[in-house]
């Protein structure tokens, strides 16, 4: 125990010196406009939490067929380019850092949102139980269709290039998003690879792709600028897997071969639970993974201070909080009330839920 770490001690994460440790989670909005770009209204948004030690972005889809949602950014077009400079650029004068996370859904998808109304692709042809909102509304999700053993460099070549965009519109780093059911979780879990090449059966073949992309991506950025995110205990988007210790366990290890900036691990929250999920300590984690551990999932100042005072985690992100309560920092430090959050403002829209809430003293941040 540690009392005199907490979550406005420095840190010195990579090659970034954090003011703090409270790091904003990556949180989708849907509010990119048209060909999936951003724009001033997301600069506005960012620049009003540029008090975080560390941003990480809303995912954003590194290629076209990564696509999963209505108006979520990517990073494969010279215009998706430019609308994340105006956003790096007001961050960055604000004082902020900020890292883009790289996204693929892979199944998480509908023709509706595929180029040409292709199926969406996955590890197997599995397809995941629910819904999907495309731009006519909710549709049930289709069988998606399996890639082919060649086509996998392909996807991994797609990361390489969407970190190579996220250099050019100024990011401070990047974070591989490897959590939440999506594509690279999809290859990791045995209930939704089924494959029988190098890319399934045992732990080391699933977490192939996982490993190609991060050793891709690092080729990029160099390892001290890159992140990954994993959601061991997770069940969103009807992801399973038989044995997440194992797997979890043995992708933590892989990973230190990297010397990343961070693992970053979205804990088991209350919907996990009800689902029935194997949880996944994160303590288990920490004991094979070497390097820097972000922890997010339902956390609190006091529960976040107590898990940095025991040295369980070294930073800590924040979600939901950060929607409502832009000065979120500030408000830690003076213990002054939180703004509640409006779900149903979450996804899609415009300024309201997105950069209206109140700040300490009316105070306004903008571009």
């Amino acid at each position: 125990m540690n009392t005199n770490i907490n979550l406005f001690s420095s840190y010195k994460l990579g090659e970034l010196e954090l003011p703090n440790r409270i790091v904003m989670a990556p949180l989708t909005r849907n509010r990119a406009a048209s060909g999936n770009v951003p724009h001033e209204l997301n600069a506005t948004y960012y620049v009003q939490r540029a008090s975080a030690g560390l941003i990480i972005s809303e995912a954003t889809q590194v290629s076209p067929e990564g696509l999963g949602y209505p108006n979520t950014p990517g990073i494969y077009s010279p215009e998706q380019v430019e609308g994340w400079k105006l956003v790096t650029d007001a961050v960055h004068q604000h004082g902020g850092r900020i890292y883009l996370q790289l996204w693929h859904v892979g199944r998480i998808s509908h023709p509706d949102l595929q180029p040409n109304g292709a199926l969406p692709v996955a590890p197997s042809a599995i397809a995941p139980k629910g819904e999907v909102f495309t731009y006519e509304g909710m549709k049930p999700y289709v069988t998606p269709r399996a890639l082919e053993t060649d086509e996998i460099p392909g996807i991994v070549e797609q990361y390489r290039r969407g970190a190579e965009n996220a250099l050019a519109s100024g990011f401070d780093g990047v974070e591989i998003h490897g959590a939440n059911g999506y594509l690279l979780d999809q290859f990791l879990r045995d209930g939704t690879n089924k494959r029988t090449d190098k890319y399934g059966g045992a732990v080391e073949n699933r977490a192939r792709l996982l490993l190609e992309v991060t050793e891709a991506v690092t080729g990029v950025w160099g390892a001290k600028r890159v992140g990954v995110r994993l959601s061991p205990s997770g069940t969103f988007n009807d992801i399973r897997d038989s044995n997440p210790l194992e797997t979890f366990g043995y992708v933590a290890s892989a990973l230190n071969q990297f010397d990343l900036a961070y693992l970053h691990i979205f804990e088991a929250v209350e919907a996990d639970i009800r689902h029935g999920t194997t949880v996944v300590p994160t303590s288990h984690l920490r004991q094979r993974y070497q390097g820097t551990l972000i922890v997010n999932g339902g956390y609190t100042r006091e529960k976040a201070d107590a898990v940095l005072a025991k040295g369980e985690a070294d930073l800590v992100a924040f979600g939901t909080l950060f929607i409502s309560n832009p000065d979120l920092p500030q408000r830690f430090a003076l213990n002054a009330p939180l703004n509640q959050a409006d779900p149903t403002t979450f996804y899609g829209g415009g300024e309201k839920g997105y950069t209206d809430y109140p700040m300490l003293e009316n105070q306004s941040v903008g571009v």
